[in-house]
């Protein structure tokens, strides 16, 4: 895989708490496109606000539009004008993790349909791909569900995964059912064992335990000392050149000390 290549212009996933934006203007030069999550207790609001205001300063952001967080086509059409606005081209549309959905999309595939319908107002839309078992969904549903949101979609972004084979074998997978769309790599950043307990009590209790509930097991991989390095995982899964288009990261907010292990891996390979 052509690591280097993909070092030199990955996305950045983030979360939009209070501090975060101050340490990407710090830290995180402007050719490095941002993605916001969204909380299910906190809603879409601090997603997009965020989006806004580091598109208004140069970034390219990619704010998540979570399924279960849209009410309805009114709804959605509020977000499309404000989001395209803004002058954002991209959205990524997870169904979202809330218990309950707030309206009519119990999942993604739905508002893609209704994004479509609206003239297909952004230039890219992601969606998600499982190179391992979701927590929650059968194997079944995971697969048919990517194939029927292909044609809403442009690119898909890899869930985490820190097994190598795994995640090759699935992108194999994807390729053998015909998916073409540009695949994401997924990887968790180089996060501290510190600062990961403290981004995750900070996401707060309720959010967190059903965070812990989801990901316990990587959560526990990525604390562990010694256990997880993001450039291992990237040398030992094995793909053929144009496999993959491009590294999704994981920053946990740890902005400023991922964009120095990017600095550091292209000054080094």
């Amino acid at each position: 895989m052509r690591n280097k290549e993909l070092l030199e212009r990955p996305r950045y996933e983030v979360i939009p708490t209070a501090s975060v934006e101050d340490r990407i203007l710090d830290s995180v030069p402007r050719e490095i496109t941002v993605t916001i999550t969204a909380s299910p207790t906190k809603g879409l609001e601090p997603t997009f606000a965020l989006a806004e205001r580091l598109a208004a300063q140069g970034f390219r952001t990619v704010p998540h539009v979570s399924a279960r967080l849209v009410r309805d086509e009114i709804h959605l059409k509020e977000i499309v004008d404000r989001l395209v606005g803004a002058g954002i081209e991209d959205v990524f549309v997870p169904a979202g993790d809330s218990t309950t959905p707030a309206g009519r999309y119990d999942g993604a595939l739905a508002l893609l349909a209704d994004l479509a319908a609206l003239g297909r107002p952004f230039r890219d839309v992601g969606i998600t791909g499982y190179p391992e078992s979701h927590p929650t969904i059968t194997d079944d549903v995971v697969v048919q569900s990517m194939w029927d949101k292909r044609v809403h979609a442009t690119y898909i972004v890899s869930n985490l995964c820190f097994a190598p084979k795994s995640l090759a074998t699935w992108v194999q997978r994807v390729r053998r059912r015909g998916v073409t769309l540009p695949i994401l790599l997924g990887l968790a950043g180089p996060v501290q064992r510190a600062k990961l307990v403290s981004m995750a009590t900070k996401i707060g209790v309720g959010e967190s335990t059903r965070f812990l509930l989801r990901h316990g097991s990587w959560f526990v991989r990525m604390a562990t000392p010694g256990a997880y390095s993001p450039e291992r995982l990237l040398t030992r899964t094995a793909l053929p050149d144009g496999d993959v288009a491009g590294l999704h990261v994981f920053t946990f907010n740890q902005v400023a000390e991922t964009e120095r292990w990017r600095r550091d891996l292209l000054t080094t390979r």
